[in-house]
């Protein structure tokens, strides 16, 4: 059975808004936690534009399952990480104009500079994710760069025009997902992912994690996140 991650990037949103402490993110992971999420995520972006340094430090000292913490390979990002320590790593592109990541990390591209990453976090026993789009090419890319998972970006499924469409994209990730299996990846997947169309991708053979965060931080601004996060649970 795949098991939930929970991004609380989204409650860090809404204090951002008005630039004060609430609401905390450090709060909402302890209340996911509690109601059955299996990991926290949040990702730092390198323009703070949700997720503060603050919560990232705090959240590896209170979250009691695990900590992924979503990033750029810069520089700055790695020097944070190997501060912090959390339980995995999941590298993923950044563009400053975009609301919110828009697909995935060009591994092909960028295979020295991430293999010299990778191998410095995981020497500090950090596992490592590459977000990617489900191509078998770019998925070959993440093992030879030495990542641990590959987190399959299902934005194009989740944003499917109709019926076929997301049965066509599903085949797709299902196609992904063995070609990462029969690499030695672990297999994660996320974005766009809600109450609706989660339940096909929760059962793709293998399947470890998924990482949801927008559609579960909005239904908890309605019903509250105990009952947000048990329904996904559920549903997975």
């Amino acid at each position: 059975m795949a098991a939930l991650g929970v991004n609380i990037d989204h409650i860090a949103t809404i204090r951002q808004a008005r630039g004060g402490r609430e609401p905390d993110p450090v709060h909402a992971a302890v209340l996911a936690e509690l109601a059955g999420a299996h990991g926290i995520t949040a990702h730092l972006r390198e323009d703070r534009r949700h997720i503060q340094d603050r919560d990232v430090y705090i959240l590896a000292q209170t979250v009691s399952t695990h900590l992924n913490l979503e990033m750029a390979p810069t520089a700055e990002m790695v020097k944070i990480a190997l501060d912090v320590r959390p339980y995995m790593v999941t590298i993923v592109p950044e563009k400053r104009e975009e609301k919110t990541t828009e697909g995935g990390y060009p591994v092909r591209e960028k295979e020295r500079d991430l293999a010299n990453t990778i191998v410095t976090l995981r020497e500090n026993h950090i596992l490592i994710s590459l977000f990617v789009n489900p191509d078998i090419n770019e998925i070959r890319s993440c093992a030879k760069v030495g990542a641990t998972h590959v987190e399959l970006h299902t934005g194009t499924y989740a944003n499917a025009a109709n019926d076929q469409a997301a049965m066509d994209e599903l085949a797709t990730l299902k196609g992904a997902a063995m070609a990462a299996y029969k690499l030695g990846l672990k297999i994660n997947a996320g974005h766009g992912l809600n109450y609706l169309n989660v339940t096909p991708v929760a059962y793709i053979d293998n399947m470890e994690e998924l990482n949801i965060g927008h559609s579960i931080i909005s239904r908890a601004t309605m019903v509250g996140m105990n009952a947000a996060v048990k329904d996904m649970v559920s549903l997975i």
